[in-house]
């Protein structure tokens, strides 16, 4: 199963690098480009073309007026995920309004500003329900989080006396 990732800009990048890691950690294939909505619309639309039938979901990054995801989610039928990059003043704000404030139809699902690994993980939710191999990983992944939480319970309660 394979996942296309679009940054706006290679800028974007080391806020991708959470979500990078955990698709390697998935063994989940990933196709990485840099491209504008804005400064490349050819290639981005030639590219997107190209990975319809190849990728499951598709993830964009952008920040500032981020109409990457939009422009996405309007040429392919398969999920988007809109992560808003935190590139400006606003610190991110105008790309969530910008990613969230979708017309109808045409959706995209959107996480935090920098909120690369939970879109990693949604689009790995997303292609478990196809891919068993995927969902055995996502249950242990999720079960390692469940374990670190209890443990460091445990060390609060125990450090404080309880």
């Amino acid at each position: 199963m394979k996942v296309s990732v679009v940054m706006g800009s290679v800028s974007d990048f080391d806020s991708l690098k959470e979500m990078l890691d955990f698709f390697k950690e998935m063994d989940i294939e990933v196709s990485l480009r840099a491209l504008s909505a804005h400064r490349t619309p050819g290639e981005l639309i030639e590219y997107l073309t190209e990975m319809e039938n190849e990728v499951e979901v598709f993830i964009a990054a952008a920040g500032k007026a981020a109409h990457l995801p939009g422009v996405v989610a309007s040429k392919t039928l398969k999920p988007v995920i809109g992560i808003p990059v935190k590139a400006s003043t606003l610190d991110g704000l105008d790309a969530l309004l910008s990613i969230v404030q979708m017309p109808k139809g045409v959706p995209v699902a959107t996480v935090a500003i920098d909120g690369s690994l939970n879109a990693g993980i949604l689009a790995a939710q997303i292609i478990a329900l196809k891919d068993e191999k995927t969902a055995t990983k996502l249950k242990e992944y999720k079960n390692k989080m469940r374990l670190e939480v209890l443990s460091k319970e445990q060390d609060l309660l125990k450090s404080k006396g309880y």
